[in-house]
């Protein structure tokens, strides 16, 4: 998954530099809303497909909300620092970091929202945090906790590392990762255009 999204990416920057006009450019981004809709609503079936979600929601009860709520409140204080250190709005900043690991539908926000550049800044940034997942969740798994293991994977941990995570975790960690990604997956939009309100 992985290599296939990398050489998605390169394939598009060339065809981008020696194949298409600019002309082909305005016809993708004409429909890049249909795109994001399409997205959420497959986001919406795995939600409805995942019927065990719904009765461990019932079995932790509040608590399960606690590792969604600490990964958005990390991502957004790094986002915070990156704001600082690479001088730039702080908006814009957090909008980038919001993806939480959505890098498909963090480019597409953040480009209809901002432009193109920081689409792009959103799209790699989120695309490496998937890519450090599967480095890192076997680590802070052996090393910290299993809880802890899903922080790095936020939006993903339904999907693309999920695999790594039951690998290495348990089965209870793979349905809290599964809840912990719809939740993260269904806020990305919400907490995306709610960041790009700051005025700072």
């Amino acid at each position: 998954m992985v290599f296939i999204a990398i050489g998605s990416l390169v394939g598009g920057i060339l065809c981008g530099r020696f194949v298409f006009s600019g002309n082909i450019a305005g016809i993708f981004t004409q429909y890049s809303d249909m795109i994001l809709y399409l997205l959420m609503f497959l986001v919406g079936i795995s939600v409805g497909m995942n019927r065990s979600v719904f009765k461990k929601i019932r079995q932790y009860h509040i608590r399960i909300f606690l590792i969604p709520v600490g990964i958005i409140a990390g991502t957004l204080g790094g986002g915070a620092v990156c704001c600082l250190l690479l001088r730039e709005k702080l908006g814009e900043s957090l909008a980038v970091v919001s993806g939480l690991g959505w890098y498909s539908l963090s480019g597409v926000l953040v480009t209809s929202m901002v432009n193109a550049r920081l689409g792009t800044i959103a799209f790699l940034s989120n695309l490496l945090r998937e890519i450090l997942s599967f480095v890192s969740i076997p680590w802070i798994a052996k090393h910290l906790n299993y809880y802890s293991a899903i922080a790095p994977a936020a939006a993903t941990s339904e999907d693309t590392t999920l695999p790594v995570i039951l690998k290495y975790t348990s089965a209870d960690m793979a349905l809290l990762a599964v809840f912990n990604g719809v939740l993260c997956s269904f806020l990305v939009p919400v907490l995306t255009k709610f960041v790009m309100t700051i005025p700072l």
